[in-house]
């Protein structure tokens, strides 16, 4: 069986039999590789649309105002277009009473009534007794709203991208427009939807704040502030239905050929489930069953792995590793280096993080190398962040390729996941799986890789022992050990 049909046979079994998979022609799909090109493209997006606008980001800048600008035109200029909102409700008001994500888009809700709706998103653990206790930024660490999707009319763009201006100028991600398929975009919008029936609406109020979130009626449960446990269960049955419902879409017949590229979408809203066993999620059971199939079929690959948050799932990693112990199989890891980290040299305790990524960088290829894998790791740096031509690294994902050397992907992930423990546990996460024989695509695809390779350096197993700057403070280790779950 060849590589292509293993993933296709693997990902069809994991997703309800095909009925969620999407297909594309060619030029439907398109890959942009920087961060002035994706702020580019959504204004021109935005300017453009005729009927709906929706977006989910974890937080909007509180600087954004041009956006803000470029939405309210929109607004004006079509009274037909609807515009549909949600940002997480912790990241999001983070800065209140002072501007924030709220109150900007709050100015919306003001100007174009219900023309305009704006969720805040809180995960169902803060609303615990002891976390009201907490700071917010504190209690960002039990769960966010996480996913990136950006959608106009028929076209939705996937990336890992947020919406302020260092991911429209010097931080890099990924980003996947895809075009004129209204089954996969109407798909992404009753996903924004299904979140919103979860979330808090935003309101203008003349306050300091300019804004006040409210509960619906409408929405799918209670206000979880009053009753938090029937709010989980009630919400988690209609996450069930959703995710094990049919969707609509094109049946393909005999158009194969007209349609190379097989598109999964991937959610992760674990927070609503108990345990990983009635969990409906599918992102992380599809790619370790992936990874399985691969393993078993003996096919060679290579695969390529991104993060900028560098703290693979346990089982995920295991799996990698396992399968790269094979000769026939070779593994490659981008992740961030300290200088491209967002957090390097910030105050606080977030100025750990750089040394504890650092830290599990080292138990990862200890482990890599107790087995024999055929792993390697590069980081990414250009410049130094915060500085000037310092640039960020945000992208996130994953490739398969063909074992040939000059052999380009034959698939992808794009969306919001770091494929860590807290996104399968904490995070409410969006993805998808673009599996294709469509040359240009892969063209496009392996375009992307070799973009993100021009500023990687290797990293090997003894710099741990021999640089300076690798090597971590024991304080680090023991902060990474208790808060691993939560990076």
């Amino acid at each position: 069986m060849s590589l292509f049909d293993v993933c296709k046979k693997s990902l069809t079994s994991s997703l309800h039999h095909n009925s969620h998979c999407f297909y594309f022609k060619s030029k439907q799909i398109n890959v942009l590789e920087n961060p002035t090109d994706f702020y580019t493209h959504l204004k021109d997006k935005i300017k453009t649309s005729q009927n709906r606008i929706f977006i989910a980001s974890l937080y909007l800048g509180k600087k954004e105002q041009e956006l803000i600008n470029c939405l309210s035109d929109a607004m004006k200029k079509n009274t037909n277009l609807k515009l549909y909102f949600i940002v997480d409700g912790l990241r999001g008001t983070r800065e209140s009473p002072n501007p924030c994500s709220a109150s900007l888009l709050a100015s919306l809700v003001q100007k174009y009534g219900n023309r305009v709706d704006v969720r805040c998103y809180r995960a169902p653990q803060y609303f615990r007794w002891y976390n009201k206790l907490l700071p917010s930024r504190i209690n960002e660490g039990v769960g966010l709203q996480h996913m990136k999707i950006y959608g106009f009319d028929d076209e939705v763009i996937l990336s890992g991208a947020n919406l302020s201006n260092d991911y429209f100028t010097d931080r890099q991600d990924r980003y996947y427009i895809f075009k004129n398929n209204k089954f996969f975009t109407d798909y992404y919008f009753k996903i924004h939807q299904l979140v919103s029936k979860l979330s808090y609406k935003v309101v203008y109020r003349d306050t300091a704040a300019k804004f006040e979130l409210l509960w619906p009626v409408s929405n799918i449960s209670c206000d979880p502030k009053h009753n938090r446990l029937k709010f989980v269960q009630e919400s988690k049955e209609s996450i069930k239905s959703f995710m094990e419902s049919p969707v609509d879409n094109l049946s393909l017949e005999d158009n194969h050929d007209e349609y190379p590229s097989y598109v999964y979408p991937l959610t992760q809203l674990s927070p609503f489930f108990k345990n990983s066993h009635e969990d409906a999620s599918t992102e992380k059971k599809t790619l370790m069953k992936l990874f399985e199939d691969l393993k078993s079929s003996k096919t060679g690959f290579n695969w390529k792995f991104t993060t900028g948050y560098f703290n693979i799932e346990r089982g995920l990693r295991d799996l990698l590793i396992e399968t790269s112990a094979n000769e026939n199989v070779s593994g490659k890891i981008i992740t961030a280096s300290a200088k491209a980290n967002g957090f390097y040299l910030s105050k606080g305790v977030s100025g750990l993080l750089p040394d504890a990524y650092h830290h599990l960088q080292y138990k990862f290829l200890k482990l890599a190398k107790s087995k024999n894998s055929n792993i390697s790791i590069d980081e990414w740096a250009k410049g130094q962040v915060n500085t000037p031509n310092g640039w960020s690294y945000h992208a996130k994902g994953i490739w398969i390729l063909p074992k040939n050397n000059d052999a380009m992907p034959i698939l992808t992930t794009i969306g919001s996941s770091n494929y860590t423990t807290r996104a399968y546990t904490l995070d409410i996460e969006s993805d998808c799986v673009i599996l294709t024989k469509d040359k240009d695509l892969r063209q496009q695809i392996q375009g992307e890789l070799d973009n993100l390779y021009k500023n990687v350096h290797p990293v090997k197993f003894e710099d741990f022992a021999e640089k300076p700057e690798k090597k971590v403070k024991l304080h680090v280790k023991l902060a990474t050990k208790v808060m691993e779950k939560k990076l």
